[in-house]
């Protein structure tokens, strides 16, 4: 069973504090919201051992679980984590956060960087997160989101060796990626080794649209690949090295702990949220094409319980559209685009959705706003889009094959780079 949709924001904000959820797919654990049974899971707690946490056979074990395996390389060191709320250890009764297994462990951890959303994953998309420290353990928490993307030399002056641990959803403008290159970077210039633990990507089975050009590079999109990549994190990370895109060409000195029993064509389900408006597998499936509502004016479910699972606006033609909705300020989103404005649009939520990228919605509401020039904040596509051509290509009435048959070159080019740096079939 799918991870349905929470049914208040005040019920999600005690789960993701208590978070009793195990993996579910084809290869992992499932998680029923109706009860807390858990279905496959065979896991030791890290608590108590150095073994590997490793699952039953043909289940995904995330890299976080093969404790074994990196462990040996924190003995004797001072250690800083890259974390959130999906940093986890799974065990047979729900999970323990990585930074709360490492101290439990009596391992020498430093400090907490936390990226967008921060450490608990309640910020909102883009807003400020601020340093602080964490109240369980006592650890400074310093924000990778703001001013500061990038951690310091004066806040690695006391680490010998890092960690980065983050759930990704495979897709260029999840800002995710590029706070793994900005710390690739800063351990390169202080010669600090890093350690990534990788982790499936759910939208890892297929690779679509525009290849992003260097003059929009941007926090949103940072390297030339396509919007949907289909890397891993640590694929990617020896990508972002062999390719030479740390500045002058500096290399990071990296060791990917790798997953067991993951391929790329591994359906996987997300036992916790990645960021606040990704609440269940239909918005992950859906948000490669759905987040390109995030550069035009329409309102694509923030502000709602069902977020990257619909889409709306107030000039979309109501007499077009049977659906409509209302969004409000909620968790995860305080300034909803069209705050208590009634929203005209379509509703993706109980739609069998694909896992692959389609323009169809946003051309479907370019094609059905009343008034066009409403529709692209221009810049702010270009962004997400990591080109000025598609908006154009929309507006000129191109179908959706046309568009996507000017992506081919690029698509293939970037396919031939991408095999070089493949760790999983």
């Amino acid at each position: 069973m799918l991870l349905k949709v929470f049914k208040n924001t005040v019920l999600f904000s005690i789960i993701i504090g208590i978070s009793a959820v195990t993996f579910s797919c084809k290869n992992s654990v499932r998680q029923d919201p109706e009860n807390t049974k858990h279905e496959t899971l065979a896991v030791n707690d890290t608590s108590n051992t150095q073994q590997d946490t490793s699952e039953i056979d043909q289940t995904i074990t995330v890299a976080a679980n093969r404790t074994s395996q990196y462990l040996p390389l924190l003995k004797g060191k001072r250690v800083a984590v890259v974390a959130n709320q999906t940093s986890v250890v799974f065990k047979a009764e729900g999970h323990t956060h990585l930074v709360d297994t490492l101290v439990s462990l009596d391992v020498n951890l430093k400090k907490v960087f936390a990226p967008e959303h921060g450490f608990r994953g309640t910020a909102d998309a883009g807003e400020l997160v601020k340093d602080g420290k964490d109240t369980k353990t006592g650890l400074a928490l310093l924000s990778l989101h703001g001013r500061n993307k990038k951690p310091s030399k004066a806040q690695l002056e006391d680490v010998d060796i890092m960690i980065f641990d983050i759930q990704d959803v495979g897709v260029r403008f999840y800002t995710y990626i590029s706070t793994l290159h900005h710390v690739m970077e800063a351990c390169a210039e202080q010669n600090i080794p890093l350690i990534i633990l990788d982790r499936p990507n759910p939208n890892g089975n297929y690779i679509d649209g525009p290849v992003l050009e260097k003059q929009h590079s941007s926090f949103l999109g940072m390297h030339p690949i396509p919007l949907v990549h289909g890397m891993t994190i640590g694929e990617y990370a020896k990508m972002i090295n062999g390719e030479s895109w740390l500045i002058n060409g500096i290399t990071c000195d990296i060791t990917i702990i790798e997953m067991k029993n993951y391929n790329h064509n591994s359906t996987y389900s997300l036992a916790i949220r990645p960021s606040p408006n990704l609440p269940n597998d239909q918005s992950i499936v859906l948000y490669p094409s759905l987040g390109l509502f995030e550069g035009t004016n329409i309102n694509a479910g923030r502000g709602t319980e069902f977020q990257f699972q619909r889409y709306g606006a107030p000039f979309l033609d109501k007499n077009h559209y049977s659906f409509n909705y209302t969004p409000v300020a909620n968790f995860g989103s305080k300034h909803p685009k069209h705050k208590n404005e009634t929203c005209y649009g379509v509703d993706l939520s109980e739609v069998n959705a694909e896992r692959k990228f389609t323009l169809k919605y946003v051309i479907d509401a370019y094609n059905n706003a009343t008034d066009k020039t409403k529709v692209f904040n221009t810049n702010n596509f270009t962004t997400h889009a990591g080109t000025a051509t598609l908006q154009k290509q929309i507006e000129a009435g191109l179908s959706e094959a046309e568009i996507k048959a000017t992506w081919t070159d690029g698509i293939e080019s970037f396919k031939s780079t991408r095999h070089k740096y493949l760790i999983y079939n």
